[in-house]
């Protein structure tokens, strides 16, 4: 059988190593140390973020978020329908209501008149949303000057899901700093990974230094272990930073090369019927962490987004759909939610081709080659 081509693999650098190697000789084994101080700075500088805390995920970034915003059990929070759950999840450990909002059609992200609906109704139904959680999807940017002027005309926080958008802007402005609260996820399958790691990034100070007080247990200032808080065990461990700072040195060569996959992708596939990939809208740029296309059946000869992944999936190679939208989950389908149909066309007719940037030319031939042989 052929080596396995994966969505999107981790893809090391030249100088992990010997952070990592620093740790070491050092003995800063711990949740803190000078690569975790220079990971958050490393962020910051990227993003022009003023503060970050790195964090052990981009889901701990949104539930201490969703803390500092003091989101309370019985309290309402709006969210991206169309995402992966750990949008949604840390709602609910906060013992909150998630109400979820359908997407619209050229970002595939949250829509602006939607997410004003969804606020008029809970206000009139005397429930007014404590914090509205929206996510930039696949690295693509959602259009946030409407967002956040609904935002801030009702008075609600935002909580930036950048999680997949690192290295994207929106009008020249890296995502995660818009909302007060910004996440990025440093998982395995990013466009950089830590193998496991997040960061929240804020431009208030008070915000990040609450947020590494909660990450470390919420340790009160005494000579004895004293807890006036609950906290939580969230912080980055200095050698899992290390990773992360080599990382940052090749990410601009990492949102390139994934650029580079979208547009080969998209020049090798222009002459197949019924195949669409979604566009930049002016003045966004996306990171294409993961390139993806709609697959219309009516254009195809009856060939689905499932003929083409079961094809790949053959030959070893992993393709996936969309995400499954959060109002279909079994374990929310329970809860508020304003829709428009969008985010279940994408999940019925979406999928996410190999993306990673250790892709060779050799592999994306091998995937053109497999994803034709479906017709």
């Amino acid at each position: 059988m052929n080596d396995k081509i994966w969505l999107s693999s981790p893809h090391m650098g030249e100088e992990e190593q010997e952070f990592v190697q620093q740790a070491f000789e050092t003995n800063w084994i711990a949740p803190l140390g000078p690569n975790v101080d220079g990971f958050e700075q490393d962020i910051s500088s990227y993003t022009g973020a003023a503060h970050t805390a790195a964090l052990v995920s981009g889901t701990a970034a949104i539930h201490l978020g969703l803390i500092m915003l003091g989101v309370q059990p019985g309290d309402e929070v709006i969210c991206s329908s169309f995402t992966f759950a750990a949008s949604a999840n840390p709602v609910r450990y906060c013992g909150a209501i998630p109400v979820f909002v359908d997407s619209e059609r050229e970002t595939w992200n949250m829509d602006p008149g939607l997410l004003r609906a969804a606020i008029e109704d809970r206000i009139a139904n005397g429930d007014k949303p404590k914090a509205i959680i929206l996510v930039h999807l696949y690295g693509m940017p959602a259009r946030m000057d409407e967002l956040m002027e609904v935002a801030d005309e009702f008075d609600i926080p935002v909580i930036e899901d950048a999680a997949e958008a690192l290295g994207s802007t929106y009008r020249e402005r890296p995502l995660g700093t818009f909302g007060r609260i910004g996440d990025l996820s440093f998982n395995g399958n990013k466009i950089i990974t830590t193998s496991g790691g997040g960061a929240l990034l804020s431009d208030d100070e008070e915000l990040v230094k609450q947020a590494r007080f909660l990450s470390t247990q919420a340790r009160d200032e005494a000579p004895h272990y004293q807890h006036s808080r609950i906290g939580y065990n969230y912080r980055m461990s200095n050698i899992v930073a290390g990773i992360g700072r080599g990382q940052m040195k090749v990410l601009p060569d990492r949102v390139s090369r994934r650029r580079d996959n979208f547009t080969y992708y998209q020049a090798e596939l222009a002459n197949v019927a019924g195949i669409a990939f979604p566009e930049e809208p002016e003045g966004m740029f996306s990171n294409r962490w993961l390139t993806t296309i709609t697959v219309d059946p009516e254009k195809t000869g009856g060939v689905t987004r499932e003929d083409i992944r079961l094809t790949l999936q053959r030959e070893n190679i992993e393709s996936r759909p969309l995400w499954k939208p959060m109002h279909l989950q079994p374990v929310f389908q329970s809860f508020p939610y304003y829709g428009n149909g969008v985010s279940d066309h994408l999940f019925e007719n979406g999928l996410c081709l190999p993306s990673g940037s250790n892709l060779t030319a050799a592999d994306r031939k091998r995937i053109i080659r497999s994803f034709l042989s479906a017709f």
